[in-house]
């Protein structure tokens, strides 16, 4: 069940996403070994970065909401993490964030010489102020960091958008336009919690990001309306913890989707339960290709 992500060629196409047991190589292996056809590496920065103090996580009944803050040891630091998972077999996709074009483009070309297969631009964190989401609802701050950085590496870009934003179609047109390889959407929705024990908000940074079931019919719909518009492959995320979860996203547009907080809550033997889900429907539907599904919700 190969699939083909912006030349980047998968066994399947389910995808580990960036910030869920992506901080070692060890763990980044492990996720690989248990049936992702990639891993997406913990969004990694210019400087060691301590993230913020706890709480940290809500579990909810339909997802998760976090505000870690984008701990990371720092790009000079990470370079052994994913040397260890690449001469291990697995196909790894370096997440990087930053405040500017500049070093976007300096980050990614570090991951490239680490070995990635791919560069992922984390422009949609709802949480870390002067990064992510701040400059990923701008179309022409979106442009500029694509182009810096497609011009660094040799290797895939995506781009993984936020949902937080009226102008997503937009921010997804720029994308292409300066070059971009690949769209990934979605990332967590901007939300929080208060305990009405303590009448004031869980996580000590007030507001965090959703993530898992609750999110999927957001994460669908954004695919679905960028397939209209984009040429280049999308990549869906956001609450799938099936394979009738990711067969929505394919039929909505997505040549492979990403799974985050469904290992959390359901663990690495996700990976093969969805594969194995979508291989079965193939097969019952007589249906050779699962790049025949793509996009068919539109017809």
């Amino acid at each position: 069940m190969r699939v083909n992500v912006a030349g980047l060629v998968l066994e399947n196409p389910t995808i580990l996403a960036s910030g869920i047991i992506g901080e070692t190589g060890e763990s980044l292996l492990s996720a690989f070994e248990a049936g992702a056809g990639a891993v997406v590496t913990k969004s990694i920065g210019l400087e060691a970065r301590k993230g913020y103090s706890n709480p940290t996580l809500v579990e909810l009944p339909f997802g998760y909401l976090n505000a870690m803050g984008l701990p990371n040891p720092g790009i000079e630091s990470f370079g052994e993490e994913v040397l260890l998972a690449v001469r291990g077999g697995a196909t790894v996709i370096g997440s990087v964030f930053a405040s500017e074009a500049e070093i976007f483009a300096q980050l990614s070309s570090k991951m490239e010489a680490f070995g990635v297969s791919a560069v992922e631009l984390n422009l949609s964190c709802p949480h870390a102020s002067g990064y992510g989401m701040e400059l990923g609802v701008d179309p022409g701050v979106v442009r500029e960091i694509v182009l810096a950085v497609k011009k660094s590496v040799t290797v895939p870009v995506f781009v993984k958008l936020t949902p937080n934003t009226h102008r997503i179609i937009e921010v997804a047109q720029a994308v292409q336009a300066a070059g971009g390889d690949c769209i990934v959407a979605i990332n967590t929705l901007r939300a929080m919690a208060i305990s009405i024990e303590a009448g004031r908000p869980i996580l000590s940074n007030i507001f965090g990001g959703l993530s898992g079931p609750a999110v999927k019919p957001i994460g669908v719909r954004c695919v679905y309306e960028m397939y209209d518009v984009v040429d280049i492959p999308i990549i869906g995320a956001g609450g799938i913890e099936t394979w009738q979860d990711a067969l929505e996203y394919i039929m909505a547009g997505a040549v492979a989707v990403q799974i985050g907080s469904g290992v959390g809550r359901r663990g690495l033997r996700i990976f093969k339960e969805v594969n194995s889900g979508l291989e079965r429907y193939l097969k019952s539907r007589g249906i050779e290709s699962l790049e025949d599904l793509v996009g068919t919700a539109h017809a």
